[in-house]
C-alpha cells in the first residue's frame, strides 16, 4: 500500500483533497450543548440544531475516518456565535443557524458546538494527522434579528443593534440594498457595508454584549473590524484556511486584506507554537455560478474558487446512459476524456485552481445511485476536489421540500455503505499520494477500456488510471522504460513494461503507480 507523502498538511494547496462537513450534522461526542442561549431543544426538526459538535469531529479524526479517505484538509462550519433564535423556513419550519451563516458575534465560540478548548483540540488533532483545518467564514452579512427560540419569529424588522453605518437593510433609517453584487441584500439578511471606507464605532449589538471580545478600533471601517475578528481565529487556533461565503458580495479589497492579516496571524501562531508548517494561509471563494475559468478573485487574495460546473457537467455525462453496456461505457468514457483534457489544459499553467465537488449543501446531493461512478470521476479529476460529508457513505437526503435542507441530513453512521466507502478510500489514498492526478498533463492511451496517464514534470510523477472492464495492450514508451513495474495502489496486481507496452486486464478500476513509489 502506498504511503501518503510526508509533508503533511503543507501539501494540500498543491493537491487539495478537502472534506466539507457541517459540524451540527456530522457527529456528536461528549456532553451535548443543545439549548445554549435559551434555544429550544429539537434535534428532529428540519432546520434546528441536531447536536453535532467539535468533539464529534475530533473523535472521527482520532478514529482515522479522514486519513482513511486520503483527506488533507477539512472544512468545518463557521465556529463563531450565531443568532440565538430562528426564522420561518420554506414551508413554515423553524430554521435555526446550525449551518453558521447567520453571525451574531464574530469573536465568540458558538456554544452549541463546544468551547474554545474543544475547537483547539480539534485543530491540534487534525494537525497531528497531517490535515489542515479550513473555517467557513461570512463577511457579506450578519444574522437576522429574531426573538428567542420558542417564540414567534420577529420577521425582518431591524432594531438599532448594528446601525446604518454597519449594514444596509430594508428598514427605516437604513440605506436600502442596491442593484450590484456589493450592495444587494440577499434573503433579507442585513448587508455588511464592506465597500464603505468610512470609520465606524463598535455596534450596539456588541458594545452592550458582556462576553464579547470585540473592542473599539480607531479610524477603522467595517471591513477593518471584520478582518481583525476573523484573523483572530487564525492567531488563537492555528487555522490553515478560510472558505469565504458569498465572495461576490464583498469588496475584493476586504478579501485581500483578510488574506494578508490571516497569513500574518498564521505565521505568528506557528512561531509561538513551534509549528513546522510553512504553507501560506489558504483561501477559497464561494462565488455562485463560478466555473473553471480564471477570474479577478485570484488577484484578490484567493488561492482557489469553488467550481459550480462540475456537479452538473458530470451529471449530464452520466444521464440516460447504461454503463452496463459497452456502448454506454464508451460514450461516458469519451465524454469524460474531453472533460479531463479540458480541465488539465485550463489548470496546467498553475496560475489558478478550482475546487470541484459532487454534492453541496447549497446545490444538492449528487445522484445516490451513481456515487461510485461519481467518486471515480471526481477523484481522478484535474484540480482540487471537495468531498461533501456522506458522499462516501451514501448518506440519504433529509425528507424536506427545501432542497438545501434535504442535502444537510445527519451523517448516516449506522448505515454506511461499506463497498462505496472502500472505493472512496482507495481513490483517496491514490490521489493524496500522487499530485500528478491534480497537476499533471492528461494523456489518453486507450478508449476501451478507458486508460489515461497523468504526468507532472515538477514532481516527476507519472501514473496510469484504467477504467474497465476490459483488456488492452497500451503503448507507454514515452512514460516508462522497459522493465518498469507498475502496481495497483492496493498491490493486488503488478504489470511490467515490455517493448514499450503494458498489457492490462481491468475488472473495474486500476490505479497504477511505479513500483517503489
Amino acid at each position: 500500500m502506498t504511503a501518503f507523502d510526508n509533508k503533511g498538511r503543507d501539501s494540500f494547496p498543491a493537491n487539495p483533497i478537502v472534506y466539507f462537513l457541517m459540524t451540527d450534522r456530522f457527529h456528536s461526542a461528549g456532553s451535548a450543548a443543545l439549548g445554549s442561549y435559551g434555544r429550544a431543544i429539537d434535534p428532529s426538526g428540519i432546520g434546528t440544531f441536531h447536536g453535532g459538535n467539535f468533539a464529534g469531529v475530533t473523535q472521527k479524526l482520532r478514529e482515522g475516518w479522514f486519513t482513511g479517505l486520503g483527506i488533507n484538509a477539512i472544512w468545518i462550519s463557521a465556529p463563531y456565535e450565531q443568532i440565538h433564535g430562528w426564522v420561518s423556513g420554506n414551508g413554515g419550519f423553524a430554521h435555526e443557524p446550525y449551518h453558521g451563516y447567520w453571525p451574531l458575534d464574530f469573536t465568540c465560540v458558538e456554544r452549541n458546538f463546544g468551547d474554545a478548548a474543544a475547537l483547539r483540540e480539534l485543530v491540534d488533532t487534525a494537525h497531528a494527522a497531517g490535515i489542515a483545518v479550513i473555517l467557513d467564514v461570512a463577511m457579506s452579512h450578519v444574522g437576522y434579528v429574531v426573538r428567542p427560540s420558542g417564540g414567534a419569529p420577529a420577521g425582518t424588522a431591524l432594531p438599532q443593534c448594528w446601525g446604518p453605518e454597519w449594514v444596509r437593510a430594508d428598514a427605516p433609517g437604513y440605506l436600502p440594498g442596491g442593484d450590484d453584487d456589493l450592495t444587494r441584500i440577499s434573503f433579507d439578511l442585513p448587508k455588511l457595508r464592506t465597500e464603505c471606507d468610512d470609520a465606524v464605532t463598535l455596534p450596539a449589538a456588541l458594545r452592550d454584549k458582556p462576553d464579547t471580545r470585540a473592542v473599539e478600533l480607531e479610524a477603522t471601517p467595517v471591513r477593518g473590524y471584520l478582518v481583525q475578528w476573523l484573523a483572530r481565529w487564525v492567531r488563537d487556533f492555528g487555522i490553515d484556511g478560510f472558505r469565504c461565503d458569498s465572495a461576490r458580495h464583498v469588496d475584493l479589497r476586504c478579501w485581500s486584506e483578510l488574506k494578508q492579516a490571516a497569513d500574518h496571524a498564521l505565521r505568528a501562531w506557528r512561531v509561538e507554537h513551534r509549528d513546522s508548517g510553512s504553507t501560506p494561509f489558504w483561501m477559497v471563494a464561494e462565488a455562485y455560478g463560478h466555473g473553471l475559468q480564471r477570474s479577478a478573485y485570484f488577484d484578490g487574495g484567493f488561492d482557489s474558487v469553488l467550481n459550480f460546473d462540475f456537479q452538473h457537467e458530470l451529471g449530464a455525462i452520466l444521464a440516460d446512459v447504461d454503463m452496463a453496456t459497452p456502448f454506454g461505457r464508451g460514450l461516458v468514457w469519451r465524454r469524460l476524456d474531453k472533460l479531463f483534457a479540458r480541465y488539465a489544459a485550463e489548470l496546467a499553467a498553475g496560475r489558478h485552481d478550482v475546487l470541484s465537488y459532487l454534492s453541496s449543501h447549497d446545490t444538492g446531493l449528487f445522484c445516490r445511485e451513481q456515487l461510485r461512478l461519481g467518486a471515480t470521476a471526481l477523484m481522478t479529476l484535474p484540480g482540487g476536489v471537495q468531498l461533501f460529508y456522506g458522499d462516501e457513505s451514501a448518506r440519504p437526503p433529509l425528507a424536506s421540500d427545501d432542497p438545501a435542507q434535504a442535502a444537510r441530513s445527519d451523517m448516516n453512521w449506522h448505515s454506511v455503505d461499506p463497498g462505496l466507502l472502500a472505493h472512496w478510500q482507495r481513490l483517496g489514498r491514490f490521489r493524496r499520494a500522487h499530485v500528478a492526478l491534480a497537476r499533471g498533463a492528461h494523456q489518453r492511451l486507450c478508449m476501451a477500456p478507458y486508460v489515461f496517464a497523468r504526468s507532472d514534470p515538477a514532481s516527476g510523477e507519472r501514473v496510469l488510471v484504467a477504467w474497465g472492464p476490459g483488456q488492452t495492450r497500451v503503448c507507454v514508451r514515452t512514460l516508462f522504460a522497459d522493465g518498469t513495474r507498475l502496481r495497483d495502489i492496493d498491490a493486488g496486481q503488478t504489470f511490467t513494461v515490455v517493448d514499450g507496452h503494458v498489457e492490462l486486464a481491468v475488472e473495474e478500476l486500476l490505479l497504477l503507480e511505479m513500483d517503489g513509489d
